[in-house]
């Protein structure tokens, strides 16, 4: 670059440096310039708060328009659903109690059912109070038909509880203005038995005109009450009774279900001493029962009902029914045929299991009246079952005495049997000797089947009482001795090892009343065989088998009620004491006496039927052994 380029370039600096210096802004311009930008950034805040101001109020409107949008179309998609039922799908679980002096039941208003049922009177075998159901582990439910034939259940529904009184409340499912159904609960003073009213109310236009059933669904989960759980599962089963007919049930040791045509008067979930019964006015129809088996845990068994029952919508038509939630007491039960229910033929009693037939006669017209009149004495149960023992004794004191008595008379004859047996002796004499054996019997007036029949007319009183006493709701949790409860077994030896077998059907214990009875049986069982000795020839076996008897019972009643095997044990005893009166106040020798007396007299009397028939029988027998055994020795003959 040369020297004049140079000189250039800095006279062009130094111009444009004056020319910025004399053109320069005063200090006022600069300061309204800088007031401007002020104002234009507050008025740039001020739009930009504006707009979201007006943004925010745009995006509020349109989600409320949007809610409500959403509400429109949430409540139009529940009339579709449930018609004006809708207006009470949604609501706040609530409840209500309802108790007299017997028991507390609570409702909620989640499907207006019964949500827990409390005794007072009683506890479980913890000593916890006795519910018999709580929260979820029943449910019931009503179905019904809207006007758009659509099928709606009670339970998906909320309903308002409207309170009159501590024994009465009403839980009110809306359908709108004056319109609902009504399920009113009514408890009475000192009962077990609730009113249950089913009450539609300006329903015709929301109910299906061809609606003529109430669809019903009822479940029950059933709780471990008592200590012995394998006992109580055999007395846990689910029991309906026929509106024309009797009284069934389903099978208590497995899964089960039957469906029912026929008409049904109630169906009862049971354990072994408490019962829900579900009641009609009318009748259940078309019914399929089911009872599903738990094999441990807390509860036993699973009972499921699906049925109908008959409806009219017609304004304050109630259809009506009856629960009842108490203690299976066969006289209470059976009291409500006598009042509440006169000449309804309800028999609840039967829920009380007591046998067959013949052994129910027994118990319903002799041990109970008896028993509850010594219960009613004030006296403990362990007395009573004393008491109740010698007067049964008593009253079978003819037929045991004529069953002594007959063994008394064969036993003073046991010399000449022993005479008849020297005399024949052998196996191919067998059929002679008998023979000669029912001869004497004839002679002197006795027949061998004399005793058997005092024993066996004894039978249905000793089963009668076999079924009774684990059914006596009485010997619950009623002590006596080491027993802390009569009702279940008394486990004062006990284990907890698991022992394969031993454990499964024997339990993990040993009742010491189960063991005493077998014990005082085995020396009862010695006794009498010793003093029934006649000298007859004994089938093979036969004495083993006595005594394998009294062992088999330990095994087998060692689980049972102590209050059961207590009885066994007193009514043994006191056959022991009976048996040792009568030998000491008979006088064989006398006995002997008459005995050949009758000798002379037997020519003169005419053979028994009983005694022909017999003799016949014999001489019969007789001959087809003489012909048999000339056959096998004419066979020999021909292989010689």
């Amino acid at each position: 670059m040369n020297k004049n380029t140079i000189i250039g370039f800095i006279l062009i600096f130094a111009v444009l440096i004056g020319y910025s210096y004399l053109n320069r802004p005063s200090s006022e311009p600069i300061d309204a310039s800088q007031e401007s930008h002020n104002s234009i950034e507050i008025v740039s805040q001020q739009a930009t708060s504006d707009n979201l101001s007006i943004a925010e109020s745009e995006q509020n409107g349109i989600s409320a328009v949007t809610e409500e949008k959403s509400d429109s179309v949430k409540y139009k998609e529940l009339i579709d659903r449930y018609g004006n039922f809708g207006i009470s799908v949604e609501g706040t679980e609530e409840f209500v109690t309802l108790e007299n002096n017997k028991m507390e039941i609570k409702l909620t208003s989640k499907g207006g059912r019964i949500y827990s049922v409390r005794l007072k009177d009683f506890t479980n075998y913890n000593d916890e109070p006795l519910y018999l159901f709580e929260g979820d582990e029943t449910d019931f439910s009503l179905a019904f038909i809207t006007a758009n034939n659509r099928v709606l259940s009670s339970g998906d529904f909320y309903f308002d509880i409207i309170s009159d009184s501590e024994l009465q409340a009403t839980l009110r499912l809306k359908a709108g203005e004056n319109k609902s159904i009504d399920f009113v609960y009514t408890l009475h003073p000192d009962d077990y038995m609730v009113d249950f009213d089913v009450i539609p109310n300006n329903l015709q236009s929301e109910l299906s005109p061809a609606m003529r059933t109430l669809d019903v669904q009822w479940m029950q989960k059933i709780r471990q009450q008592e200590k012995g759980r394998k006992f109580e599962e055999r007395y846990t089963r689910l029991t309906y009774k026929f509106t024309a007919d009797d009284v069934e049930q389903l099978g208590e040791s497995k899964d089960d279900m039957k469906n029912i045509t026929n008409k049904l008067k109630w169906i009862g979930y049971k354990d072994q001493f408490f019962s829900s019964v579900f009641i009609s006015e009318d009748s259940f129809e078309s019914s399929k029962l089911e009872s599903r088996y738990f094999t441990a845990g807390k509860y036993m068994k699973e009972y499921s009902a699906y049925t109908a029952v008959p409806f009219i919508n017609a304004d304050n038509k109630a259809t009506r029914f009856h629960y009842y939630f108490g203690p299976n007491d066969y006289t209470l039960l059976k009291n409500y045929d006598k009042t509440k229910f006169e000449n309804q033929d309800l028999e609840l009693e039967k829920l009380v299991p007591l046998g067959w037939s013949l052994f129910r006669a027994v118990n319903k017209w002799l041990i109970i009246p008896v028993f509850d009149w010594l219960t009613g004495l004030g006296i403990s149960i362990g007395i009573a079952i004393l008491l109740l023992t010698i007067i049964i004794k008593t009253a079978l004191f003819p037929l045991t005495y004529k069953s002594f008595i007959s063994s008394a008379k064969m036993r003073v004859l046991k010399p000449q049997i022993e005479e008849i047996t020297k005399k024949y002796p052998g196996q191919d004499n067998a059929m002679t000797r008998q023979q000669k054996t029912m001869e004497l019997y004839r002679q002197v007036g006795v027949s061998p089947m004399a005793g058997c029949l005092p024993m066996l007319l004894q039978m249905p009183f000793l089963l009668a009482l076999f079924m009774f006493f684990p059914a006596a709701i009485e010997l619950r949790q009623q002590s006596f001795l080491w027993a802390a409860d009569l009702s279940t077994y008394d486990s004062l030896i006990h284990w907890n090892t698991y022992i394969p077998i031993v454990s499964k059907y024997f339990g993990n214990h040993i009742s010491i009343f189960c063991l005493l009875m077998s014990l005082v049986t085995i020396l009862n069982t010695k006794y009498t065989m010793d003093q029934q000795n006649t000298g007859q020839e004994q089938m093979p076996g036969m004495k083993g088998m006595m005594y394998f008897m009294p062992v088999m019972m330990f095994f087998i009643l060692n689980s049972y009620p102590a209050g059961l095997n207590y009885y066994y044990l007193v009514s043994t005893l006191f056959t022991i004491i009976q048996t040792l009166g009568f030998r000491m106040l008979l006088n064989e020798e006398k006995l002997l006496a008459k005995l050949e007396a009758n000798k002379g007299k037997a020519k003169l009397k005419k053979k028994s039927g009983f005694m022909a028939r017999l003799e016949e029988a014999q001489r019969r027998q007789q001959a087809l052994l003489k012909e048999q055994q000339k056959k096998n020795s004419a066979g020999k003959g021909k292989r010689r």
